[in-house]
C-alpha cells in the first residue's frame, strides 16, 4: 500500500469528488473492487542473484472502494525470474496515481472518458511470478 500517494490521488480527483480518504486497513467492508495493472521497476532482493533489476508495465493492483469515497489500493510484487526471490519495487507514482484517480472517480459516478493505454509491448507476462495472478488479482493472468 502507498498512503504516502493519498494527497496525490485526493487532488487529482478534487473536482469532481468532493472528499476521499485512504483506508489504511484495507478491511472487508468494501462496497466495490477492481483489478487493474500499474507500473515498476524492481531490483532482485537477492544479494547473490546475478539479475540486476526488470520493469514492468503489468504490475497488478487491487483497488477497493469503501463509503463515503474511500479507497484502498494494493499493489503486487513479482518475484525475479533469475531467482524466484520477491523484488524490491520502485512504483511508477503517476501511472498509480491515475489508475486509482481514475476508479474513484467512475465509482463516484463522474463521467470519464476510458484512458488508451495503446498497444501492450514488451516481455510476456510471467504468471508465476506475479503475486497478483498467485492470489487471484491481477488483470493480466485473468484474461
Amino acid at each position: 500500500m502507498f498512503p504516502k500517494l493519498h494527497q496525490d490521488v485526493s487532488n487529482k480527483v478534487s473536482r469532481d469528488v468532493a472528499s476521499t480518504w485512504f483506508n489504511e486497513s484495507d478491511g472487508d467492508d468494501f462496497k466495490k473492487q477492481y483489478p487493474t495493472n500499474v507500473m515498476g521497476k524492481f531490483t532482485c532482493s537477492n544479494g547473490n542473484c546475478l539479475k540486476s533489476g526488470w520493469s514492468s508495465k503489468k504490475v497488478a493492483i487491487r483497488i477497493r472502494g469503501y463509503r463515503n469515497n474511500g479507497y484502498s489500493a494494493i499493489v503486487f510484487n513479482q518475484r525475479c525470474d533469475s531467482c524466484k526471490q520477491l523484488g524490491n519495487m520502485i512504483l511508477d507514482e503517476a501511472s498509480y496515481v491515475d489508475r486509482v484517480s481514475f476508479r474513484i472517480k467512475k465509482w463516484a459516478g463522474v463521467s470519464v472518458e476510458t484512458p488508451c493505454y495503446g498497444e501492450e509491448k514488451g516481455l510476456p507476462h510471467k504468471e508465476e511470478l506475479c503475486e497478483g495472478c498467485k492470489q487471484g488479482y491481477c488483470k493480466k493472468g485473468m484474461s
